[in-house]
């Protein structure tokens, strides 16, 4: 049986084995004869998709990030359920998709599977669980190398979910791969530095019942995971958005102390104060997670510091603080992280 190794939850042994998973996928995928396959007809693709669910569609989104940012490559995120309507009636032989659920079972995906299928895609899997449909139904899977993940809400599937990405942009890029050799010390660093501050941080906001989460570029799709987090096991309304359209109607819900977080790149910081500035002059208690920068420090009202790495790596790491955030307001809440009402692991029906 799988046990809990000494932690009190199953969400937080996973969230502290997201080091040693995401070197164990990266050793996969360096001793992969698939990875040059996939990259070879990612390359000539006349459109590339990657299509997922929940959170393996967060992993989509910010894995679309980094094929632009690093290899100039666009792709096409998709939300499964909106790849037959919207882009089926498009796609033939040509193009190329990358399909991804942590359980392999996810009917959406699946569904999404079989109509690519149909119309010639050429179609590639990327799941946690091996010997699922999705892994079978593929031309070839990618398996994310995480073990059991016991806890509902997803932790160490999309962290290897996003280092899967990255990694195979940095291949389509041509970059040397041995600089993501960093990422496990990257992210036990990280988990070391805020684990006090998040809990207090929890302390602060938890009396609120609505806030939002902010994200650009690669943190955009961390914001919506980070939000994704706190709605599934703290039951609060989460909105994850783009920061830039924040000012574009959500402005008028700002009221004094509520809760806005901004995941932050270190390009991005000068763009970031920018909200912050538009917040906080309305009341709002505003949080910035990203690197120690002074402009953070003089703008936000609190700052989770992370530790200095890549703008791709950054975005990654920025997802830490987040889970450990949902966890604890959970745990506040008097809720059991591991399983929150009405949700199950595997979502197999339409």
């Amino acid at each position: 049986a799988v046990q809990k190794g000494g932690y009190a939850h199953f969400m937080l042994k996973e969230i502290h084995e997201q080091a040693q998973v995401a070197r164990e996928v990266l050793n996969m995928l360096n001793g992969s004869p698939d990875v040059a396959a996939v990259i070879e007809k990612m390359k000539n693709a006349r459109n590339l998709y990657f299509i997922g669910c929940g959170t393996s569609y967060h992993a989509c989104l910010a894995g679309a990030v980094y094929f632009a940012q690093l290899a100039g490559r666009a792709v096409i995120p998709v939300l499964a359920p909106q790849f037959a309507p919207q882009y089926a009636p498009t796609v033939g032989a040509q193009d190329v998709g990358l399909f991804v659920s942590q359980s392999g079972e996810t009917k959406d995906v699946l569904n999404a599977l079989q109509v690519a299928e149909e119309k010639g895609m050429t179609c590639y899997g990327l799941a946690n669980v091996i010997g699922s449909t999705l892994t079978k139904a593929t031309v070839c899977a990618l398996p994310l190398c995480c073990g059991y993940e016991i806890s509902v809400p997803a932790t160490k599937t999309f962290t290897n979910q996003v280092v899967t990405f990255l990694y195979l942009a940095y291949r389509l890029a041509g970059r040397d791969t041995a600089e993501l050799e960093t990422i496990p010390a990257l992210m036990t660093q990280t988990l070391e530095t805020v684990a006090a501050p998040v809990e207090a941080l929890a302390q602060k906001i938890n009396a609120w019942s609505d806030l939002y989460s902010l994200g650009y570029g690669a943190t955009y799709a961390i914001a919506l995971e980070g939000a994704l987090k706190l709605k599934e096991i703290t039951y609060a309304h989460c909105e994850g958005m783009l920061s830039t359209e924040f000012k574009h109607g959500p402005l008028s819900a700002v009221t004094k102390g509520l809760p806005i977080i901004f995941s932050v790149a270190p390009g991005d910081v000068p763009l970031i104060v920018s909200g912050l500035n538009e917040v906080t002059c309305r009341g709002a208690y505003a949080v910035a997670i990203g690197q120690d920068d002074p402009r953070l420090r003089a703008n936000a009202s609190d700052v989770i510091i992370l530790p200095d790495s890549t703008p791709q790596i950054a975005a990654l790491l920025a997802v830490l603080p987040l889970q450990l955030l949902s966890y604890h307001m959970s745990l506040l809440r008097g809720f059991d992280p591991d399983f929150p009402r009405n949700l199950s692991k595997t979502l197999t029906v339409d």
